[in-house]
């Protein structure tokens, strides 16, 4: 009998002489032996393993040839690995049925030699094909799993063959029947210890992994060794060690536990391993973040494969929600997810009803959890409430308070969260278990119907009856509300119906009240909030949601958007919600939205339109339905639906040429007759399709009908037959549409002005007369013709002339590109001349030509020269004789002039100064001459319209006169804070387009417009955040620079403490860049010197406090700590600095931490030195009071000396001190006095009128004015504190 064989612990090991153990006495040095030799040994190895009894491996002789063999492995030739290896592997699989055999009894009992020879074999032939097979895995040159094995002929060597086939025996053999080879213990550790070790081994490595054979082989190997032969504990370190270091092997340890679990019926593995992780340190995931992750995971994949199994024992883990690892608690989430949908499908036992491990407590954990500090958590959460919505495993009772929590995180600060939530919200429409439509009032409807029932049956009262008696945790399935009203039976069910009624009711109402957000959402300026937004609004209208039709208008300006996935979606949800197989009905979509549609969205729908043309998603049958529209081919049709189709067909037009040429004749008689009259706005419509003809179809049309089109349209200019709601912009399309198509539109127009003229001053003596002189005066003509026909003229006028003045340039554009077109041929010929010989008189007129090309660059001046005289000429007409319009220009002055006729027609003076705006856009004298009357007018004019139109035209003067409106740069940023929201909104508007486009310089003005980041109207605000988020994209931020000066100005303004700390935030928030943050450091430090005022000392503070600190950043305001030492009295200064200091630790570095601690210890001397400081200096202004207060009591004692005695009350307190100490603080900051806004002078004439003076104030007067501003400011950027008196500031900006 040979001694027994232990497994050693290197193979070295087994030549080691040993008594008690199998040893190789005699090894065969295989590396001196030649390839023959080696040859002979191997045939001769397996001829006796294969001859002989598979037993024969235990003998001496034998046992050693293999050892050497196997020893010398690699050295062997593929043919002899193959013949050793598949030798070893055939004779242990004859040997496990041998094994199997004794363990189930034969009729002759085995001996115990018998036995012992059996185990020692099975050890032996078990080692050395593992140990083969951890030998070739080590090897460098094996790879992945060959995807052609097929190929490779089965008598050549590839491990990649024979790695799964020894696998999957070593895996085999481990689950035969032991129990007489081992005993009843089982396999002593010492064999599983080695093949635990091996697989383990083998698991590390993601190239096993890779092929499904081997994968499940190893799979099974430590599954049978972990629970049939209970070797559980040993193997929860090695399974926790692979979970936490190698990422890819947490799901097929997963799929090893669930399915040793069902093969063996024995869920010991499963629990112990949760057990172990439950009981783990919670702090300890927080170091190992990547850890932490793979186990996360693990206990996913676990409960979803052995779902029972976990929610056993699931309240071990519960704990660890308290932890400081999001990860774990992601994990954590996800798998109370996958037991309650899958843990409790079936009938419920007993023990699962209790607390932690029963459905209801698990959802309300999940309902919990909608509120974690961390972002990634609560985004997880609501993915796992959308998976339970998919699987119908959310109760119906919870349905409400589930989509109230994911309406309120559509506000979440993080994108991620928003986008889950809204994710959770579709999911939840798409598998709602009320029904395919819920408008608010068809449930209703129902809900009363049922109610009544409910009352009739005698269910008592109608709320009891809603909240029902039954169960709140029952499934979507166990009451859906109907669509129509079937026969219910009995009254419990009645009773749920209406419950559930009632819980549709309000999911319908919860979804309508989140419109408002979900419209913020589609502004914001994440794409995914702005697509998610889109989908989830869409689905709303699907189900019928009260509020998506009109939220979903709310997304066509976003076609505009520069972010291409966005235009694409709104796109894609256009045609989805507009776009029919039927042509007519989608016409008939089109043409309403148009109808209902403001400017805005009406340029947003053409931009969607032009685009769906040229992909051919508006057909050419469509196109032709929308004609039939216009034309009144349809019967019902309306003038205002033929008003949307033209409007439609104009959009269509500007992608694809020819769509309005064909029907030019409908275009007049419709747009021009008498349906005009029913709808005036058809002929507006008519005009701008006018505009957008192409050339060929504007010479089609002046040679077919133009001397009727123009007639028609000077007719209906200057009859005013239209009211004044749509004369004014029917006019304005007119008079564009003339210049755009007549040939000669400037005698046009001048037909248009005399008649209109005719009309206005028909009634009086001596009308053309006062038009020939100009400085007639205007209370006659005033009082003689009618304010209404005098403002129509003037909008004449004033539009003329600036369509004159583009048409000027557009012919001189025209004259430059038929000028370089003529100078790219005549460059061409000359190619083509040194290419090809010509005849000699081409040359000579080719040299002619040459010469005369010379004078190209005088012509261009030539060109711009008589450009300028044209324009010059628009107002100021000729130098010996006065145009139409210029001789307007004066009588338009003198009339805006004359403020007490204005303030009684605000129809003619918005008129009028819409006139005299567009004459100074065309003359820098005119503009010059009426500046300050403009300004006057935009700030104290009563009419908001008024107010709001100068306003808009402030930003034509800026960018056609920009030295002329430069002085006034304050008085256009004071149109801020202008009383009136529109004019507020305007404002911002003109600003952002000048400072954005590098029109204006941004001056110290900014934080007027910062102000409007807090303005009460929200539009208002929404266009400053856009004004500064778009500001911080250019160059290297220009906030960076206006923040100190912002902050400055703010501190002095009248602002709520709230308000200034979201304009900061807001503000800061747009700085990106570590280098500027750490400079800001610097700059807001070196701003406390000098300041005394408290609330000051907050602001900076709270704006250091809001800023990103780097390691550079710590340092610096370390630094500049003798800065603010003195501020750190405050308590509130001093809390916004203990902020920054816990905000340092969590980044800093083991050496910055112990300087951010010392400086922590410093800045608490600082404050506790100070605070002292301010208490003995309290005590003495008490004490100085008291002495105060006792003397003034003995002097009335001496006074009167009847005065009855008393106790002398104290009256300084805290806050009588800390009062006296702000108003000390305000008086010794020198804070200057503002004189802001403008003065008018008036002076009365003996007529009675009103008129006011505009002098023009020359340059010098503004120099030193602004000479003047500036000496009030020390070099360092602070105000001087000296007070000024008898003195009032004269700038650019006071009017007279």
């Amino acid at each position: 009998m040979a001694p027994p064989f232990v497994f050693p612990s290197n193979l070295l090991d087994l030549e080691s002489p040993s008594d008690d153990r199998l040893f190789v006495s005699d090894p065969i040095e295989s590396e001196s032996l030649t390839p023959s030799d080696l040859e002979e040994l191997v045939h001769g190895v397996s001829f006796d393993l294969s001859d002989r009894e598979v037993l024969c491996v235990e003998d001496s002789d034998v046992f050693g040839r293999v050892y050497s063999l196997v020893k010398s492995f690699h050295l062997l030739h593929p043919r002899l690995k193959l013949n050793l290896l598949e030798t070893l592997r055939s004779n242990l699989s004859v040997l496990l049925p041998a094994v199997d055999s004794l363990s189930r009894g034969d009729p002759d009992p085995p001996t115990v030699d018998r036995i012992a020879s059996h185990r020692n074999a099975f050890r032996i032939y078990s080692f050395f094909l593992l140990t083969i097979a951890l030998a070739e895995e080590s090897r460098p040159e094996v790879t992945a799993p060959s995807k052609t094995r097929k190929k490779i002929a089965a008598n050549t060597w590839n491990w990649e063959l024979q790695r799964g086939r020894v696998l999957n025996l070593i895996a085999n053999s481990m689950e035969i029947d032991f129990s007489l080879l081992f005993g009843c213990a089982g396999p002593d550790e010492n064999y599983l210890s080695f093949v635990s070790k091996c697989v383990f081994a083998m698991f590390e490595n993601p190239v096993l992994l890779r092929d499904g054979e081997t994968r499940d082989a190893i799979c099974r190997t430590i599954g049978t060794i972990a629970v049939k032969h209970r070797y559980t504990e040993q193997s929860l370190a090695p399974i926790l060690h692979l979970v936490h270091k190698f990422s890819f092997t947490v799901a097929h340890l997963a799929d090893m536990a669930a399915g040793s679990a069902e093969h063996h019926m024995d869920g010991r593995l499963v629990i112990a391993l949760v057990t172990e992780i439950g009981r783990a340190d919670p702090k300890a995931y927080v170091v190992d973040s990547s850890g932490a992750e793979n186990v996360a995971r693990f206990l996913v994949e676990l409960a979803e494969k052995a779902p029972k199994l976990v929610a056993k024992n699931v309240g071990v883990l519960v704990p660890h929600f308290g932890g400081e690892s999001y990860k774990i608690r992601n994990g954590l989430v996800g798998v109370l997810g996958k037991l309650v949908m899958k843990a409790f499908v079936g009938p419920l036992e007993t023990d699962q009803r209790l607390s932690l491990r029963s459905k209801k407590s698990m959802l309300e954990i999940l309902i919990e959890r909608f509120r974690d500090v961390s972002a990634y958590t609560r985004s997880k959460t609501l993915q796992v409430w959308a998976e339970l919505c998919e699987e119908k495993a959310v109760p119906i009772g919870l349905w409400n308070e589930v989509a109230s929590l994911a309406v309120g995180r559509l506000e979440d600060k993080s994108s991620f969260v928003r986008k889950s939530a809204l994710d959770l919200l579709i999911t939840m429409l798409q598998h709602n278990p009320f029904g395919p439509q819920l408008p608010v009032s068809g449930f209703e409807v129902t809900l009363g119907k049922y109610r009544e029932k409910l009352r009739e049956m005698g269910g008592g009262d109608v709320e009891e009856a809603a909240s029902g008696d039954g169960d709140v945790w029952e499934d979507n399935d166990a009451a859906e509300a109907p669509v129509d009203l079937p026969e219910v039976g009995d009254l419990e069910q009645t009773r749920v119906l209406v419950a559930s009624l009632e819980a549709g009711l309000r999911f319908s109402r919860r979804l309508s009240e989140a419109m408002p957000v979900l419209v913020r959402l589609m502004g914001s300026s994440s794409s995914t909030d702005v697509e998610h937004a889109i989908l989830l609004l869409m689905r709303c209208r699907q189900f019928q949601i009260d509020g998506s039709d009109e939220a979903l208008r709310k997304m066509l300006p976003l076609s505009f958007s520069q972010d291409k996935s966005i235009c694409e979606a709104v796109e894609e949800a256009f045609v989805t919600i507009y776009i029919r197989k039927n042509t007519m009905e989608t016409a008939k979509n089109l043409l309403t939205l148009a109808i209902e549609s403001n400017i805005g969205d009406l340029a947003a729908m053409e931009s969607i339109v032009r685009s769906l043309v040229l992909k051919g998603e508006i057909s050419a049958s469509t196109i032709a339905a929308l004609w039939d529209f216009f034309s009144f081919s349809i019967n019902g049709v309306t003038a205002e639906q033929s008003r949307g189709a033209l409007q439609i067909l104009c959009m269509a037009a500007k992608s694809s040429t020819g769509i309005l040429g064909s029907h030019l004749g409908d275009i007049i008689d419709i747009g021009f007759g008498r349906r005009s009259k029913e709808d005036p706005l058809l002929a507006r419509q008519a005009c701008i399709a006018l505009e957008i003809l192409s050339n060929e179809e504007r010479e089609k049309l002046i040679s077919g009908s133009g001397s009727r089109v123009f007639g028609i349209l000077q007719k209906l200019i200057t009859d005013i037959w239209l009211s004044d709601d749509f004369w004014y912009a029917f006019v304005d399309k007119a008079i564009s549409a003339i210049y755009t198509v007549h040939p000669s539109p400037e005698t046009l127009a001048c037909n248009i002005i005399k008649r209109s003229f005719a009309s206005v001053f028909a009634n009086n003596d001596g009308a053309n007369d006062a038009y020939a002189d100009q400085d007639i005066g205007n209370t006659y003509l005033c009082s003689s013709v009618e304010a209404s026909k005098l403002s129509k003229f003037l909008f004449i006028v004033g539009h003329v002339a600036l369509k004159h003045l583009l048409y000027i340039e557009s012919c001189v554009g025209k004259i430059r590109k038929e000028r370089s077109k003529k100078e790219k041929l005549y460059s061409d010929s000359q190619d083509c001349q040194e290419n090809h010989s010509l005849p000699a008189e081409a040359n000579v007129k080719d040299d002619g030509i040459s010469a005369e090309l010379g004078l190209a660059a005088s012509g261009d001046a030539m060109l711009d020269l008589l450009s300028e005289r044209a324009e010059k000429e628009i107002v100021s007409g000729f130098s010996t004789e006065k145009n139409l319009i210029s001789s307007c220009a004066p009588f338009l002055s003198k009339l805006c002039r004359n403020f007490s006729l204005m303030q009684k027609f605000p129809v003619l003076q918005a008129s009028a100064m819409f006139a005299l705006c567009k004459l100074m856009i065309i003359d820098a004298d005119f503009c010059e001459a009426n500046l300050q009357l403009l300004f006057t007018v935009v700030e104290n004019a009563p009419s908001e319209t008024v107010r709001s139109n100068c306003t808009v035209a402030l930003a034509d003067l800026a960018v056609r006169f920009p030295n002329l409106l430069e002085p006034w740069t304050e008085n256009v940023y004071a149109r801020l804070k202008d009383p009136s929201v529109s004019v507020q909104k305007n404002a911002v508007l003109v600003l952002s387009h000048l400072i954005l486009n590098d029109m204006m310089k941004v001056k110290g003005y900014i934080y007027e417009m910062a102000m409007r980041l807090e303005d009460e109207d929200e539009r208002t605000s929404n266009l400053a955040k856009l004004f500064f988020n778009e500001l911080s994209k250019k160059g290297s931020n220009p906030i960076y620079n206006l923040l100190p000066d912002i902050l400055s100005k703010l501190s002095n303004q009248n602002l709520k403490e709230e308000s200034f700390c979201n304009i900061m935030q807001f503000l800061i928030s747009s700085i990106k860049k570590d280098k500027q943050m750490e400079g800001l450091v610097e700059k807001l430090c070196n701003r406390f010197n000098g300041l005394t005022d408290v609330k000051q000392w907050e602001y900076l503070a709270y704006c250091l406090s809001q800023l990103t600190f780097t390691e550079r950043g710590m340092k610096k305001l370390i630094e500049f700590s003798k800065s603010y030492e003195h501020a750190l009295s405050e308590e509130s200064v001093m809390n916004h600095f203990r902020n920054i200091i816990s905000k340092g630790k969590k980044f800093a570095k083991p050496e910055l931490k112990s300087c951010i601690e010392e400086f922590e210890d410093k800045l608490n001397k600082f404050h506790s030195e100070k605070r002292e400081q301010e208490l003995t200096t309290r005590n003495a202004e008490a004490h100085k009071l008291r002495v105060v207060q006792g003397t003034s009591m003995s002097h009335r004692e001496n006074m009167d000396p009847n005065a009855a005695e008393g106790e002398v009350i104290d009256p300084y307190d805290e806050q009588t001190f800390a009062q006296t100490r702000k108003g000390r603080s305000k008086i010794s900051s020198g804070e200057p006095e503002e004189s802001h806004g403008s003065s008018s002078v008036v002076t009365e004439f003996e007529v009675g009128e009103m008129e006011v003076q505009s002098p023009i104030t020359s340059q010098r007067v503004t120099s030193r004015s602004r000479a003047k501003k500036l000496n009030g400011t020390t070099t360092n950027g602070q105000m001087d504190s000296r007070p000024r008196r008898g003195k009032t500031r004269t700038d650019k900006g006071r009017l007279c």
